[in-house]
């Protein structure tokens, strides 16, 4: 007896709930890292320079891995590779939080390479399954992994002191959040790519041509590419620049919890516009605004740091939802959209890692502040904004 494609199809509420349980796991190792840092380096005597080289890789995979994602996902199905990168991460985890020294190396390589491949195949099951609610759902996973990724790092220092396990501990739990996540996922492993009912329409079967040769993906590119350097920056320099400026270190961590914090609300933001604007070029062109403003602020007012840290929340929040809902905006099918997003991640992802080195360079060698924020200013934000009009306008690959 044969069955309709009707009848396998998975309830639209379960296929949203895998989802954004994938987008857990997307930040959650990384952001995990940076409190317990000390007492990894404490444990395995390495020096300050090394340690910081944990954060850092995993955003080297993402560059590295992206291009090769898409092609995973023709050949195995949106669902399996997300499966795959799944059970990548869980070993991760596990060998990452593991003595001897070797296995936080291999550990952290894996879950980049993990993640990677997650990060440009979920914008792609989005364009799939949601064409009519790319920007809400691209929002709404968004703000999931902004969350995930806060209470990772908020429990991690708490969570190492309740075990001998010490630092091991909030960074191997999380293997528990993929292990579930991978069987939530698992009655859609068992189907190849096709349609859930909470698409609009079928896509169409035909791919177009590379991103690599289009304008239009250069354009989705440089937005992604810059916004990740201007999150990447302020992340991680945003307490030394205010405590430089006099302020506590202690009102500096809280200003960080508020950029993070309030990028949840940017996200969402984002994602409720989207749908009502032709042009994207509003958002595109407002978040970046709102990063000079706030760079600005921090130059020339560091004592409203708490508000700067706001505004660049929103304008980050807001511009990452934008810059993972353009895979699926600026495409007409789901394989188009990953390739964009392999690409748009590779060279992303690689500006990302190198801005964060070079603001700090340029500190170094100046002995200030001023010298590196101006440079961020002008060089990165203000062709963010050039960028975010270009990639904002109703333009599709073909």
């Amino acid at each position: 007896m044969t069955h309709s494609f009707r009848a396998s199809v998975l309830p639209v509420w379960f296929v949203l709930a895998g989802l954004l349980l994938v987008a857990g796991n997307l930040r959650t190792a990384i952001t995990a890292v940076g409190p317990v840092l000390p007492a990894i380096e404490a444990s395995y005597g390495l020096p300050a320079t090394t340690a910081s080289v944990l954060v850092s890789l995993p955003l080297i995979a993402f560059a590295g891995v992206s291009p090769f994602a898409p092609r995973l996902a023709r050949a195995l199905g949106l669902e399996r590779a997300i499966g795959l990168a799944l059970a990548v991460l869980v070993v991760g985890l596990v060998v990452r939080s593991v003595p001897p020294v070797a296995s936080l190396w291999i550990g952290t390589a894996l879950i980049g390479v993990a993640i990677a491949v997650l990060n440009v195949v979920l914008p792609a099951l989005v364009k799939r399954d949601f064409p009519a609610r790319i920007g809400q759902v691209t929002g709404a996973y968004s703000a999931v992994q902004s969350s995930f990724a806060a209470i990772a790092a908020g429990v991690a220092v708490p969570v190492a002191g309740m075990s001998e396990l010490g630092w091991r501990l909030p960074l191997g739990m999380w293997a528990g959040l993929a292990l579930l996540t991978l069987g939530v996922l698992a009655p859609q492993l068992r189907r190849q790519t096709g349609q859930n009912p909470g698409a609009a329409a079928a896509a169409p079967a035909a791919r177009g041509r590379s991103p690599w040769g289009s304008a239009i993906a250069w354009q989705v590119t440089g937005f992604m590419g810059l916004q990740s350097v201007v999150f990447y920056v302020f992340v991680t320099w945003l307490p030394a620049i205010e405590h430089s400026a006099g302020i506590s270190e202690a009102a500096a961590g809280v200003h960080s919890f508020v950029l993070n914090a309030v990028a949840i609300g940017g996200s969402l933001l984002s994602s409720a516009l989207i749908p009502r604007l032709r042009n994207q070029w509003l958002i595109s062109v407002g978040g970046p605004i709102l990063a000079v403003v706030a760079t600005v602020g921090i130059l020339l007012a560091p004592e409203w740091s708490a508000l700067w840290a706001g505004v660049l929340g929103v304008s980050g929040g807001a511009n990452i939802v934008l810059a993972l809902s353009l895979f699926g905006l600026r495409t007409t099918h789901h394989a188009d959209a990953a390739a964009m997003s392999g690409m748009a991640q590779c060279v992303g992802y690689l500006v990302a890692a190198a801005g964060p080195i070079v603001v700090g360079a340029v500190h170094d060698a100046s002995g200030s502040w001023t010298l590196p924020l101006l440079i961020v200013v002008f060089a990165v934000e203000v062709p963010l904004v050039v960028f975010g009009y270009l990639a904002g306008r109703d333009r599709i690959l073909r």
